[in-house]
């Protein structure tokens, strides 16, 4: 059973990946009934695909791997608050809960900019929390953009 701490360690590693492949180091794992049942990461470049954000990627594999899009009882893990593609297509597959380390004050839709995720005339609700290593998230994207911009 993975409590929330290692399942958003998790989803940090995979940030670490997505990095490490040139990618905005933005990562993701969706668990059910305590088990991590899909991971992502940012793959825009790789796969020349503006959809292809980490939470995207993991909403995919879970879809798959359970054999429905529906995601019905998961819980999704992603580093940085979503933006307004990654809300919606999480309240279409109609997950439980979404847990964000770090908000984005430049393009977060769960309040930092928008309010997608729970907007009272949308049809499905879910848990949002923030915080969870927050801090390391947020200095692992600060990080990057900096060596980014020191290249």
């Amino acid at each position: 059973m993975i409590a929330d701490l290692e399942a958003m360690q998790e989803a940090l590693g995979e940030a670490r990946l997505a990095a490490e492949a040139g990618e905005v180091p933005i990562g993701a794992v969706v668990v059910r009934d305590g088990e991590i049942v899909a991971r992502g990461q940012n793959r825009v470049l790789r796969d020349v695909d503006p959809t292809a954000h980490a939470e995207i990627v993991a909403l995919r594999a879970a879809a798959a791997a359970l054999g429905n899009y529906r995601l019905n009882g998961c819980t999704l893990f992603v580093t940085l608050e979503p933006c307004a593609m990654c809300a919606g297509a999480m309240i279409h597959a109609r997950l439980e809960r979404v847990v964000f380390a770090a908000a984005d004050p430049k393009s977060g839709a769960a309040g930092s900019v928008l309010a997608v995720l729970n907007h009272e005339q949308l049809n499905h609700q879910m848990l949002v929390e923030q915080g969870i290593l927050g801090d390391e998230a947020g200095e692992l994207l600060r990080s990057f953009f900096r060596e980014r911009r020191s290249s």
